[in-house]
C-alpha cells in the first residue's frame, strides 16, 4: 500500500519538490514561479505549471521557503530562511538578497514605542540593479 499524504496529512518531499527547493537555492535572485518551471522543466519534462505552483505553495506551508510579495508584481519565492532583507530592481522587477538582517535595537525600539510584540520585520530596498544601470 502506498502512503497517500493527503491520508496521513504528511506531505513528503517528492522528487519535483527537491528539484523546485534545488533550483530556489541555487540563484541568488529569488525567482517566480514561470522561472522555477522553466528551469524544473529541464529535469522533469512533463511537469506542469500547475503543479509547479502547487509543489510552490506546499513548500511554503512547510516553512521550506517563503514567499515574497512586492508591490502587485509576480510573487517570488525564497529559499533562504535566516533573516536578512531585500533589494528590488525598480526597471527589471530582479529581487535580490541584502546580506545582513535590522539591528536588534530597532526593534526594541519598535517595540517600547508601539507596544506591539514583535515578530519579525521586512524590509525592502529599491534601487536599480547592475544590468538596468548599464
Amino acid at each position: 500500500m502506498t502512503e497517500n499524504w493527503q491520508d496521513t496529512g504528511v506531505r513528503r518531499l517528492t522528487p519535483q519538490r527537491t528539484a523546485i527547493l534545488d533550483e530556489l537555492q541555487r540563484e541568488r535572485c529569488h525567482l517566480n514561479a514561470g522561472e522555477v518551471y522553466e528551469r524544473v522543466r529541464l529535469r522533469f519534462p512533463r511537469i506542469s505549471l500547475g503543479t509547479v505552483y502547487r509543489n510552490l505553495q506546499v513548500l511554503v506551508d512547510q516553512g521550506r521557503i517563503r514567499r515574497l510579495e512586492t508591490d502587485g508584481r509576480q510573487m517570488r519565492f525564497d529559499a533562504t530562511l535566516d533573516e536578512h532583507q531585500h533589494i528590488r530592481c525598480v526597471s527589471c522587477g530582479r529581487l535580490d538578497d541584502v546580506g545582513f538582517g535590522l539591528k536588534p535595537e530597532l526593534m526594541d525600539r519598535v517595540e517600547a514605542e508601539s507596544g506591539y510584540d514583535v515578530r519579525g520585520c521586512a524590509v525592502m530596498f529599491e534601487g536599480l540593479c547592475p544590468e538596468c544601470r548599464k
